[in-house]
């Protein structure tokens, strides 16, 4: 379909390699370049999903675009330009194997890991009495790392990060340092749109001079969870469940659908209407996210766009 992109096989002026993850492609350029295409591939449960969803690679640069800019004053990020709506250019780094994951409310995995008996996440001791979403007294830092076969992410703690040497000691504290900076700057962006940060993940990379740097995406939908701020302690009070912007809205279609990755399990058929309102759900996202209208890029044919423009802006 020429109104999705789900896979890129472009050969630009002084590419060295390519790299394709679940939703990411990244060229490798000459000079220390890295090209990243966000491609509109859905992933869910570690599984990438059979059809693309429309504008979702557009909607996921954009707001990464959008929110280094505004936290490139506490922390600096690998971003150098976005020459296209599904692409961005930026410094070649050596990502550190662990992804900071902070959480200011008991949702998601650690909910489920508290309702099993868990008080203890990643090192961190969790209060006891909590109730789902409820909000953390403080937030709390809890790694993952990429399991050795596969690319599920494992909980880790700071101390088996440590004692592993998969980050020295005095880069593990700009990670923590940055990452707090990272969340609590995101969670002013989320106030002034009426909404909660709940938790979300971040990535770093360190460049070929030694800076420490955010690489990949930051506070999408794809890698943070969002409450509407609007009821939130009401639902809380009530036992409610909180209204949320992420892509949990597809896991538990996937669920209802019985499927959660497992083995034996296929994806179920997702039919185009199912597609479109994914794509309109991700519209809205993006929209309350950021506060701005969504302008949809030309998708007659993005292969072509995105070629063009790279070129464009490499002359």
């Amino acid at each position: 379909m020429s109104n999705t992109i789900t896979e890129t096989n472009f050969n630009f002026p002084g590419q060295k390699s390519i790299y394709k993850g679940k939703v990411r492609e990244v060229y490798t350029l000459a000079d220390d370049l890295l090209l990243m295409v966000a491609t509109d591939r859905l992933s869910a449960f570690d599984v990438v999903m059979p059809k693309g969803i429309p504008y979702k690679g557009q909607i996921l640069n954009q707001i990464a675009t959008k929110m280094m800019a505004a936290t490139e004053d506490i922390v600096p990020n690998w971003l150098i330009a976005t020459p296209d709506p599904n692409v961005a250019i930026g410094h070649a780094c050596e990502p550190f194997k662990v992804e900071m994951v902070i959480r200011g409310y008991l949702s998601g995995h650690a909910a489920r890991e508290y309702s099993a008996g868990k008080r203890i996440l990643c090192g961190v001791t969790m209060p006891e009495g909590m109730k789902e979403n409820d909000k953390f007294p403080t937030p709390i830092i809890t790694p993952a790392t990429k399991a050795e076969m596969g690319n599920h992410d494992e909980d880790i703690s700071k101390a088996d990060i440590l004692g592993k040497k998969i980050v020295s000691e005095e880069d593990y504290i700009i990670l923590e340092n940055y990452t707090k900076a990272l969340f609590e700057r995101g969670t002013e962006i989320a106030a002034s749109r009426g909404l909660i940060l709940v938790d979300t993940k971040y990535e770093f990379g360190k460049t070929r001079d030694g800076k420490i740097v955010l690489i990949d995406e930051i506070h999408t939908p794809d890698s943070s969870r969002y409450f509407y701020a609007d009821g939130y302690q009401e639902r809380q009070d009530k036992g409610e469940s909180q209204k949320q912007l992420s892509k949990e809205f597809v896991r538990q279609w996937l669920i209802q659908n019985n499927f959660q990755g497992l083995e034996g399990q296929s994806v179920p058929e997702m039919s185009d209407e199912y597609i479109n309102s994914v794509s309109e759900r991700y519209i809205e996202l993006y929209e309350n996210i950021t506060g701005e209208t969504f302008v949809k890029a030309d998708i007659s044919n993005i292969q072509e766009r995105i070629e063009n423009n790279v070129l464009d802006y490499m002359k």
